[in-house]
This record gives C-alpha cells, structure tokens and sequence, in this order.
C-alpha cells in the first residue's frame, strides 16, 4: 500500500432532484451521470485527459447496460476512462466515493469521479418467471414461427401471471416493504405520528431556507430536456410544509401506521457525484482540496430485526477509526430515508441498552445535536435517488466545513438489506 498518498475531495455537484415521471422521465440514469460528470469536468476546469476512472453507484441498473460508470464516459467521448458501478441499495453512491478513494491511495488512479445515479421513471417492468420460461427459450432461437408463439402461449394458461409487474421496492429475505418496515421500527422504539411529522416539516423548512438563500447554488447543476428546457432547482421542497397538512394523510403503508407520504421520502430522480484526487497531484495541478476523508465504516444488521439500524452500528466503528468522540463532529449528515427511521435510529444511538444488547459497547455513544443535523434539510425534503444521495451527502458536508471554517463532518446512510455505510470527513 502507498501509504504516503491521500485522496482529497475538489468538490461535489448534482442534478436538482425532482419526482419520478415528471421532468427527467425521458431520461436515462446514464443521461443523469453523465450532466454531473461534464459538470464537474466543466467547472474544476479538468483536463480530459487527466482523468483516470469513473465510480458510480446504481440501485436501478439498465438491462442492456449495467456497468453505467462505462456508459457514462463512452457517452462523453471519454473512452480512455475505465468504468467501475457498484450496486449496495441507498448506500452505493457513498460506497462508489469509498472504492474511489482506495484506489487512488492504493496507487491505482490518481484523478477519478466518483457518486452516483438512478432513474426511477425508466425502472424496468420484470415478468414472472413463468412467463420467462415460456417466452425466453423462443427468443433465443431467432426467429419463431406462428405456431412457436402459438405453443409458447399455451404454456401460460391460466393466464393469471402474464402481466409485467413493476418491482417493489422490498426486501428479498422478507418480502416487507421498506415502508412497513419504517412503520414497524417507529412502534418498536415509540416514536410517534407527532414526531415524524415535527421532524418533516423541519427538513422541508431548513431547505427551503437553505434554497432561497442560495446555498445550494454552488452544488446544483443545470439538466437539458429533450424540448430544450432547462432544470435548474430542486421539484420537491415545499416551504409550504405545515403539521396541519401532514396530520391529513392517510397512513401509506400500514392501516393505522405512522408512516405517510408526508414523512417519508418520494420517488426522486437525479445524480450526484465528487471529483477526488492523489493529494500532491491536486496541488501540482493547482487545484485546493476541500477535504479528505479520515474513515469509513460498514456494517450490517439483521433485515427482518431492525431494518435500518445500519448507521447504529457504523456511527460508533467510524468514530473510533477516526479517533474523535461524538462532541468533536461539527457537521453531521444522516440521509431520511423516513422520519420514522432516522428518529428511531437517533433514539437507539443514545440508548444504553441497545450499545450493551448489540454493540459490545458499556454505554451509549451518546446524544446527536440536533443543531449539527441535516442543518440545510435532507432527502425527506430534497428527494433521494436512491444512488445519488451518499454524493450529495458528501458534498453539502464538504462545503459547510469550509464556509464557516470548522473541522470534521459526519456522513452516514442506512440502506436496504441492513446496511450502513458512514465517513468522516476532514477539512483541509
């Protein structure tokens, strides 16, 4: 290992992010990567040539095309760039950054872009797999015959499954929705309707400030449409948010649950992504860093226990590979995947009980200042394409680090399967 090298964050940019099926809806997820890719190469003045390798995060791959990191920089006449896509549910983009950064401080690349992108309006429609089996294997022969479709057809009846389905968003192991799952981590910890909403409308609130402001101006990069539009701001932060409107919604997945369309996350399209580099290189180039990354920690839980106590479990082995306590983290940003599951999660991180029951741990971590947390608002408010986010993440911390010249950030995502995935990041 070249342990004199260090990968160093440039800095960050990503699409506005807007609902599924509205203004990205003839886009593709590569399209997407590719906005913020030529952003990033557009804005740091990056020569083309200068760039060793693209990693990027995909939950919804292509069919015809999954190693989307590839498709992105042959869409961009990049064709020296090797491309690398890693599929980790919400945590990829973060994990895409994390295989970026090992790579340049294993001596492998010394420039690379690293997030990631995901198109939930393009999600590929699946058939069953009896309808596979019938209609694959003719196909595969070339060119059938009336008489081949004819026999194929048979083979469906009764034709109860012969529909395409579109996929749920669930867990393989269970089958639950990550929704219900939500619903049941807020009973199982007493968090209330009350307190999701509460938390809701404050996402909504600090990032409609945080937009008016123009705080995100700097990480926003505008997307073309087809009709020549341009996209320039987020779609789904509504200033508006109230309690009185998110006590009206109807439970969203569970009858008489807590979790509602109002305290959750939406269906979002967009990309994100960071431009790292080898430390001396950077500077031999003229470029400043921004930050570097002091740790990252995985870990995992049991998915048909608490779905989303990945970060419970991360938080603490992050902290302790970076050597800092809680109190010395400036910045701290948790994606919302619902407010049902980051509340539950905060209650579990300063929950003596838990830190004895499942992390080995005499004592709680402790409490997170809500003061440090998602200060702008997170993707209740902004949206979540479920690969893009662990960019933003980065990218919104890395920036509050340097406008009010503090010291360490915190960056932490749960993800499907059990997963949590965290770094830490240090201003430089």
């Amino acid at each position: 290992m070249h342990h004199s090298r260090r990968a160093v964050l440039i800095g960050g940019l990503r699409t506005p992010f807007v609902p599924a099926f509205a203004d990205y809806r003839s886009l593709s997820c590569i399209d997407l990567g590719a906005t913020v890719v030529s952003g990033l190469i557009e804005k740091y003045a990056l020569p083309r040539q200068m760039l060793d390798e693209l990693f990027f995060g995909c939950v919804i791959l292509p069919p015809n095309s999954p190693n989307v990191a590839r498709e992105i920089a042959i869409e961009l006449n990049l064709n020296h760039v090797p491309g690398t896509t890693c599929s980790a549910a919400c945590t990829s983009g973060l994990e895409a950054i994390h295989l970026a950064q090992n790579a340049i401080e294993q001596g492998e690349c010394d420039v690379a872009i690293a997030g990631g992108t995901d198109s939930i309006s393009q999600l590929p429609l699946t058939f069953s797999p009896k309808v596979a089996q019938a209609i694959t294997p003719l196909l595969a022969r070339g060119k059938p015959t009336f008489l081949d479709w004819c026999s194929a057809f048979a083979q469906l009846a009764p034709f109860d499954q012969i529909l395409p389905g579109i996929p749920r968003i669930a867990e393989r192991i269970t089958g639950e929705i990550l929704g219900c799952a939500a619903d049941a981590m807020a009973a199982r910890n007493q968090i209330t309707r009350e307190e999701q909403d509460a938390y809701a409308v404050e996402s909504h609130h600090r990032a409609a400030e945080a937009l008016a402001a123009g705080r995100f101006d700097d990480e926003l990069c505008p997307v073309d449409l087809p009709d020549g539009q341009k996209i320039y701001a987020d779609k789904l932060i509504r200033a508006d948010a109230s309690l009185e409107k998110l006590a009206r919604l109807r439970p969203a997945f569970v009858h008489q649950g807590t979790v509602t369309a109002g305290n959750s996350t939406a269906l979002t399209d967009g990309a994100a992504a960071v431009l790292l580099m080898e430390e001396q290189k950077a500077l031999e180039l003229g470029y400043r860093p921004l930050a570097a990354f002091r740790a990252f920690a995985k870990a995992a839980v049991d998915p048909r226990d608490q779905l989303f106590a990945g970060p419970v479990h991360a938080i603490p082995k992050l902290l302790q590979r970076a050597d800092l306590s809680l109190g010395q983290i400036d910045v701290i940003e948790l994606h919302e995947d619902f407010a049902a599951q980051l509340l539950a999660d905060l209650k579990l991180i300063q929950s003596d009980a838990y830190a004895k029951a499942h992390l080995q741990m005499d004592r709680a971590l402790g409490v997170i200042d809500r003061s440090k947390l998602n200060i702008h608002g997170g993707s209740i408010a902004i949206g979540h394409p479920f690969s893009a986010t662990g960019a933003r993440l980065v990218t919104t911390a890395a920036n509050e680090l340097a406008l009010h010249n503090q010291n360490y950030a915190l960056v932490c995502l749960c993800g499907g399967g059990g997963l949590g995935l965290g770094a830490v990041l240090e201003r430089l």
